[in-house]
């Protein structure tokens, strides 16, 4: 079985299990009690300050990745999305999800052939339970929403210490 058959062949398992995982997940419900949070947002200034905060994020992440979390065996991690859950009719959050994906790259000096080993994170917000979705923007409007503490004290960076 060659490499590239087998990397192939993970990163589909990888896929595959996603989807095992969270069943329905190709095409989300609408009748259940919480949404995507872009089906959740109904001001302008929360529309707004979603954006700038998940832009804001991107620069932090972007500018400390190179001295943190981008030293060793995967030097190229991108943030994906910040995505969140959220109760449609209270507001609260369920779960916030910041994904990244990597990639090792190996060439055969033989061949010429290039390898590749793909690598995702899905790193968990530690938010306290109950935090609304206003509540989160407020916490991260600024700045340097990537430090700026959360509701239940931590930072969404102490959340990535535990994940990347």
């Amino acid at each position: 079985m060659s490499a590239s058959f087998r990397h192939a062949a993970a990163a589909a398992a990888i896929v595959v299990s996603a989807l095992l995982a969270f069943p329905g997940s190709a095409h989300a419900r609408a009748d259940g009690p919480y949404v995507d949070v872009s089906a959740y947002i109904h001001s302008d200034a929360q529309i707004e300050a979603w954006y700038a905060m998940t832009r804001q994020l991107r620069r932090d992440f972007d500018d400390i990745c190179g001295d943190t979390f981008c030293e060793g065996e995967y030097t190229n991690i991108e943030p994906l999305r910040f995505q969140c859950s959220v109760h449609r009719v209270s507001g609260r959050i369920g779960m916030c999800v910041w994904s990244f994906a990597a990639s090792e790259e190996v060439v055969d000096p033989l061949s010429g052939k290039v390898a590749v080993l793909p690598r995702t994170w899905q790193c968990r917000t530690p938010i306290e339970a109950g935090t609304t979705l206003d509540g989160l923007l407020a916490a991260l409007e600024g700045q340097s929403p990537l430090y700026a503490s959360l509701p239940g004290g931590r930072s969404l960076f102490d959340g990535l210490v535990d994940c990347l």
